[in-house]
């Protein structure tokens, strides 16, 4: 054991084949309880994961993880982990809390070795604790592994039951997978390319969003699910190879980027070299990244599709200026996502660009907030208004998009507070209407603010002149990847995967699962909170999905 992390060279986490239950104190390790964590970005989509691996003989591998991870902080702030193998053993090091926090050069120096993996964590499926923290680890029939997960499967109850794992023992979908990994490994028995073999059998059984990377004592594996939801790509070390979620994490190591991994393709990294091994049916390959990883969640620095996240978003806000024109004084973003999308806002429609709310850099996802009064004050805490800049303007206001409206109402009314004689507000995508099942964090549809009100409605909610939203046909013209395919689920309520009635973030933790309402053809389903959302029968699904102020019509009352 060591003070800043729980290091496992031969103890498997939870599961069957691990049966040591998370001996922690209440509170201890887990990001704070329920009454004193606050999320001053609440009204934004939460990504689920990062993702790194590196295989490197001779290099600090640790150390290079440890940037890997670092340069994918955005993508998950509740815990942190690496694994390494030194070819006998894999040593894990996990804790909950930043990448800053979780390490040091004592707890790298355990580390060793020439390949490892390393994970940032964003809860969907399981809660934030201890336990769910990446990578897991396993070691069966003399074959140890460890995985790390970027993404959501949606079958993880129907894994759990074929496999016949006891309640109670498996707390998230990432542990189902490794545990499923582990029993075939069993069953293969021992061997060097176990694994790699385990792999192709099983992973066609894993349904939903699935960017992985693995280990054992000699290889790296990278995985990508059919339909490849969440990004992957591989990179080129003058002594090895590297994987990671986004292009940033290769170049803070120093890798050249080589190329995203093809949806449904798994890349084998060993004294080898890469190779390529395809262990889906051609039949399920079917590509749909989410479209939210260029509205949102991507670093502005990353490459997708062989394009820039923040040229895409630059022209998501020229887009925006041509479809929903207004007069005003100033054109400003919402720190810092909606920044690009105001500079492309101001560059086609010739209104200056300005900033109107400062950031406070100190406050990160989560801060303490002792009492409702406090948790009141959170956006507060992170953005101040600069009223030197918007007393007696018209704003333009652009943001990335709205969830749930809390933190944009907040916004707003500091904005009015501090002078500001128009407000009119520039969403660069189209209006958020469904939950996500794939790796994003967005609540229930009850909670989302576009699958309650019109258009005009939420403008009346959040008090601005004017409200308007980048279509989806706009939305990917501003992408420019011609033939690339998408999943835009979260915006139209056509689901590339059918969604389990069972499902939700609280299923493995005994909460009660989400109830579906209704069911039309497969790919599209609308779901409900019981007593929130009104029920609707299965043929006026499609309608309800294409119709309303999705079309991004502006609204001024």
């Amino acid at each position: 054991m060591c003070d800043h992390g729980t290091v496992l060279p031969a103890s498997n986490d939870d599961g069957p084949h691990a049966p040591e239950p998370d001996s922690r104190p209440p509170g201890d390790g887990v990001a704070g309880g329920p009454d004193l964590v606050v999320d001053p970005e609440g009204g934004k989509p939460r990504e689920a994961c990062g993702v790194f691996g590196v295989y490197a003989p001779g290099a600090p591998v640790a150390h290079l993880t440890y940037l890997g991870i670092y340069a994918l902080q955005h993508r998950g702030q509740e815990s942190a982990g690496i694994a390494s193998s030194n070819g006998d053993h894999l040593t894990v090091v996990k804790e909950m809390g930043l990448v800053s926090n979780v390490f040091d050069d004592r707890t790298l120096a355990v580390l060793d070795g020439d390949l490892a993996i390393g994970h940032t964590r964003y809860s969907t499926t399981g809660s934030s604790m201890w336990k769910n923290s990446q990578p897991v680890f396993r070691d069966v029939v003399h074959q140890q592994f460890a995985l790390a997960h970027n993404g959501n499967l949606v079958n993880t109850a129907q894994l759990v039951d074929d496999a016949g794992m006891l309640p109670g023992t498996v707390s998230s979908d990432t542990d189902a997978m490794a545990e499923v990994i582990a029993l075939e490994c069993e069953r293969l028995g021992p061997g060097d390319d176990t694994l790699e073999r385990a792999l192709v059998t099983v992973l066609p059984s894993f349904e939903g969003a699935f960017s992985l990377v693995l280990m054992d004592r000699n290889r790296v594996i990278g995985v990508r699910d059919p339909r490849g939801f969440r990004p992957l790509c591989l990179g080129k070390l003058d002594s090895g190879w590297v994987l990671a979620s986004e292009t940033p994490a290769l170049d803070v190591v120093g890798a050249h980027f080589v190329r995203e991994l093809d949806p449904g393709e798994m890349v084998v990294i060993d004294a080898a070299g890469v190779r390529s091994v395809r262990p889906f049916e051609d039949s399920s390959i079917d590509p749909k990244l989410c479209l939210f990883e260029f509205v949102y969640f991507a670093r502005p620095d990353s490459q997708l599709y062989d394009r820039n996240v923040h040229q895409a978003r630059v022209r998501m806000g020229e887009q925006l200026a041509d479809q929903a024109p207004v007069d005003a004084d100033m054109v400003m973003g919402v720190p810092e996502s909606g920044i690009p999308a105001a500079e492309g806002y101001a560059r086609r429609s010739g209104i200056p660009f300005g900033q109107g709310l400062v950031k406070n850099r100190y406050i990160g996802r989560t801060f303490i907030a002792p009492s409702q009064e406090m948790r009141a004050l959170g956006v507060r805490m992170k953005l101040n208004p600069l009223r030197d800049n918007i007393e007696g303007r018209r704003l333009v206001v652009v943001d990335d998009s709205i969830v749930r409206g809390t933190t944009t109402k907040a916004m707003v009314a500091m904005l009015r507070e501090a002078g500001a004689r128009e407000v009119h507000l520039r969403v660069s995508s189209p209006p958020y209407r469904w939950p996500c099942f794939f790796g994003m964090d967005t609540g229930t549809r009850g909670e989302l603010l576009a699958a309650n009100l019109e258009v005009d409605e939420i403008r009346r909610y959040l008090n601005v002149d004017t409200l308007a939203y980048l279509t989806l046909d706009r939305l990917i013209d501003a992408i420019g990847a011609p033939g690339a395919g998408f999943c835009d689920a979260c915006l139209t309520g056509v689901y590339p995967v059918e969604i389990p009635v069972e499902i939700g973030k609280g299923v493995l933790d005994g909460a009660a699962p989400v109830a579906r309402e209704g069911l039309s053809e497969m790919g599209s389903v609308l779901l409900a909170d019981a007593g929130v959302l009104p029920s609707v029968d299965a043929g006026s699904l499609a309608a309800d999905a294409g119709s309303g102020p999705a079309d991004g019509t502006v609204t001024d009352g």
